[in-house]
């Protein structure tokens, strides 16, 4: 049997037949074994490569599957909900939200591994890598009960860490509300925001929701995020985020294993979501970051935090529509706030459609907001036409031209992360200068045409966030959407030094971690990455010399490491200082 789709590439497992093969019901704990067996059942996909996992299936909806502790009435009422809910599966699904698509290859789910220490390493690490790199990815602990978008798994972490030549490695599922309950019951039960949440099916599902809700089945009081996209280390605390709800505190034991502490809310400060990509100012040690709301006004607020986590009051951002605010920029003095093309319309899905639109009517725009300001009135809007950034990779300030300076991807067709299309997806890295004195926006790609590749996971130097600088250290995102190594990129020449990864192996976001805090010794430092090989099925830690390009050193991981998200690194120091 062979399945197909629009595809990139080839040879991708079905996700239903190899991964939830089995008919034995699931036990509420979490049990995964996987083996290389010869699979004779493929799709044709764009995420393409091998499976090798062989998940226990949960049981069928109409088959009971209780937490221990429900009442008699609270297990009938659980089989009627499971009885309707068997008739909600959808007869056919866009490659955007197919799980044979979105979760085949190595974007499949792994179990958790706990620390396996003194791994094989190639070549030297260098000296100042002494900490853990961790790296946040999605990661479904449940099949699917229908769509499932690549964003929609639970969160899970994978650790690093590196003691004086020593190498440990450990992953762990971040223990999110919704992980815990879904964990007691047996199988999938929260909605899952971009795979299930379309059209009238999607309506049914929250209606589903919130009956189970009211009957006590479950508790959405506590949160309903995922925790899989951002890691931050602030305040003594590394934290995992999704913008579906509060951060989630983890610790990193002194072995290198990962436990979690909890949803944290900032000492009872923060009482709305917050988003994934939070920005810390090097220079002050202040964390900022944006709030948004797809159902009630203000749609988008604007909050920051002092360097031992005191909270600002929240800057109602105004904004006619909900709009997708995955990210946004600092610079010295102010904060710079997208409102985009791509928004949030949730009576689409009355009229059978997805509630994430592209509205090619309104115009693209920057904000302009001191970072210091106690409300929005001072904002300056830019309006920067027909642009879609998904990711920003710094700003800064030209205080002789009085523009403000805002590098990113430029993304089209710009919702091509959420609705099917048949355009080929381009994100090119681009020069957006917001002039604050005209009003007026220019915008440029600053790769020339020959030498473009989609560059969309990666930064700038931390050090230097919000000020000028030279470069930026970018996946290559080819073929869409997987990554085939790096590149370095002059911001003022378009200059770009290209890394891959090796034959057959692909890998993730590079993080790059300086060795210097000197402005001169800007591109000091190292890359570290995640890499899959596709022919051997084994994974690897890449360390690369981020000024020469050259590879330093190859950490041979226990486990197959899918690929993912945003990461960050923790040093020593911090580690003996965490909460």
């Amino acid at each position: 049997m062979t399945t197909t789709c629009t595809s990139l590439s080839n040879n991708c497992i079905n996700y239903k037949t190899t991964l939830f093969a089995s008919s034995k019901p699931l036990l509420t704990s979490f049990s995964v074994s996987y083996t290389k067996t010869q699979i004779t059942k493929t799709v044709n996909c764009s995420l393409q490569s091998h499976s090798i996992l062989n998940l226990p299936t949960q049981p069928p909806s109409v088959s009971p599957s209780f937490n221990k502790k429900w009442n008699l009435l609270q297990k009938a009422a659980s089989i009627a909900l499971d009885t309707v809910e068997t008739n909600l599966t959808p007869k056919s699904l866009p490659k955007t939200i197919d799980p044979d698509v979105q979760i085949a290859g190595n974007y499949a789910p792994v179990p958790e591994q706990p620390v396996k220490h003194s791994l094989p390493v190639t070549g030297k690490i260098p000296e100042h890598i002494q900490g853990v790199y961790l790296r946040n990815g999605a990661n479904p602990l449940f099949e699917p009960n229908s769509g499932h978008h690549l964003f929609d798994g639970d969160g899970m972490i994978y650790a690093v860490k590196f003691e004086h030549g020593l190498v440990s490695y450990s992953c762990r599922f971040t223990e999110t509300q919704r992980l815990v309950q879904e964990r007691a019951i047996g199988k999938t039960i929260f909605p899952k925001a971009i795979g299930e949440l379309h059209g009238h099916l999607g309506i049914m599902r929250l209606l589903l929701f919130y009956v189970r809700s009211f009957c006590g089945l479950v508790d959405r009081s506590q949160g309903t995020g995922v925790a899989n996209a951002g890691l931050v280390y602030f305040n003594n605390r590394l934290l995992a985020m999704s913008e579906d709800d509060l951060p989630y505190h983890v610790r990193v034991t002194p072995s290198g294993d990962l436990k979690t502490a909890g949803r944290y809310d900032f000492d009872e400060q923060l009482d709305t979501s917050m988003i994934a990509h939070p920005k810390l100012d090097p220079v002050t040690g202040e964390m900022f970051s944006l709030s948004y709301d797809v159902t009630r006004k203000p749609y988008l607020k604007y909050f920051r935090f002092s360097r031992d986590g005191a909270k600002s009051k929240d800057v109602a951002i105004e904004l006619e529509k909900p709009t997708v605010v995955h990210d946004f920029a600092i610079t010295e003095n102010f904060v710079v706030i997208p409102d985009q093309q791509v928004v949030f319309k949730l009576a689409e899905m009355i009229m059978g459609g997805s509630p994430v639109v592209y509205d090619k009517k309104k115009v693209s725009r920057f904000g302009i907001l001191n970072k210091y300001d106690s409300d929005g009135s001072g904002i300056k809007w830019v309006e920067v036409p027909d642009c879609f950034c998904f990711h920003l990779w710094n700003a800064w300030e030209e205080s002789e031209t009085g523009e403000v300076v805002v590098i990113g991807s430029c993304m089209t067709p710009a919702d091509s992360i959420f609705n099917e299309c048949n355009e080929k997806l381009r994100s090119v890295l681009s020069e957006i200068r917001l002039n604050l004195k005209t009003g007026k926006s220019t915008r440029r790609a600053i790769i020339s045409s020959e030498n473009d590749v989609n560059l969309e996971a990666g930064m700038v130097n931390k050090n230097f966030l919000g000020r000028k600088t030279k470069y930026a250290y970018l996946a290559m995102a080819e073929p869409w959407p997987k990554v085939l190594g790096f590149a370095k990129v002059d911001l003022f020449t378009g200059e770009t030094q290209k890394f891959t990864y090796g034959d057959s192996k692909y890998g993730g976001e590079p993080l790059f971690l300086p060795s210097s805090k000197r402005k001169e010794d800007e591109d000091s430092g190292s890359i570290l990455a995640f890499v899959h090989d596709e022919k051997t099925w084994e994974s690897e830690l890449q360390i690369v010399n981020a000024k020469t390009l050259e590879l330093e050193a190859t950490v041979k991981l226990p486990t197959r490491v899918p690929y993912g998200f945003h990461g960050t690194f923790v040093t020593a120091n911090d580690l003996a200082t965490q909460a």
